[in-house]
């Protein structure tokens, strides 16, 4: 039975299409936080898939489902749209990760923030970083990447279509670890230069036994640590930029995979 003055097949083609791209905007940084209300959010992947699902109507099923097996796939659109998010917000993972050892270091161990993004609590510096690196991600338009991600995943992924039986857990596997590498490659200047200025902390200490070094060391590591990341940001940027630009590759590897 059809929907008045709507074919079965478009409505089914465009929840087939909204389930994907919902799925994408609410894992994906910056639309995927608690501060974007959910309204947004739902009306934002309404307004995408009116426009995207005549595109992608020649790659979804052509049969009308049972309620079964729309549901499940459905369920299926969800899962990949929610691993295309998950690439990037490894990045972020990385470089909160990376703020947060960079906190430690220069003395902000007890100075946590309510980040809203996450609803957790985050160290000062952590919460900072991710600030520079949403605002690197809308700099460089990354947020129109995933618009395009979504027609090239119905072009290499149609409805129904998800294989996990390839290399597809072992890349994902990759970027996880990668995650890591990323978080100590991106503190590991500041945590390099601590190290030394702890050392020459450590060397007064034992010179000058009367000099309070525990005292001076917390407003000399903040001063370092600022002086270095604002001498850095040019650097640091460049990174984000990189790490960005890759992330369109691995997720293009990772359709091909588990197609």
């Amino acid at each position: 039975m059809d929907l008045p003055f709507i074919p079965l097949q478009q409505t089914q083609d465009f929840l087939v299409c909204l389930a994907r791209v919902f799925a994408l905007i609410a894992a994906i940084p910056v639309f995927g936080g608690v501060q974007v209300a959910v309204r947004i959010r739902i009306g934002l992947a309404v307004m995408i898939s009116l426009l995207l699902f005549p595109l992608v109507a020649p790659y979804t099923p052509k049969t009308q489902l049972s309620l079964v097996h729309f549901g499940l796939l459905l369920a299926n659109e969800v899962l990949l749209g929610a691993l295309i998010g998950l690439v990037t917000q490894m990045i972020f993972a990385a470089i909160s990760f990376g703020g947060t050892v960079i906190g430690y270091q220069m003395g902000f161990a007890a100075a946590n923030i309510f980040d809203p993004q996450t609803t957790q609590q985050l160290s000062l510096m952590s919460q900072f970083v991710n600030i520079l690196a949403m605002l690197a991600f809308l700099t460089l338009n990354m947020h129109h990447f995933f618009f395009h991600a979504i027609i090239e995943s119905f072009v290499l992924l149609p409805p129904g279509t998800l294989d996990f039986s390839g290399d597809a857990a072992a890349v994902l596997m990759k970027l996880g670890g990668n995650m890591f590498t990323l978080g100590v490659k991106f503190s590991a200047p500041i945590l390099a230069l601590l190290l030394i200025v702890n050392l020459v902390l450590g060397i007064l200490a034992r010179v000058f036994p009367q000099l309070n070094v525990f005292m001076l060391s917390f407003p000399l590591n903040i001063g370092i640590t600022f002086l270095v990341i604002s001498l850095t940001l040019g650097a640091v940027f460049t990174v984000f930029r990189r790490e960005f630009d890759t992330t369109g590759e691995h997720i293009l590897i990772l359709f091909q995979l588990l197609g």
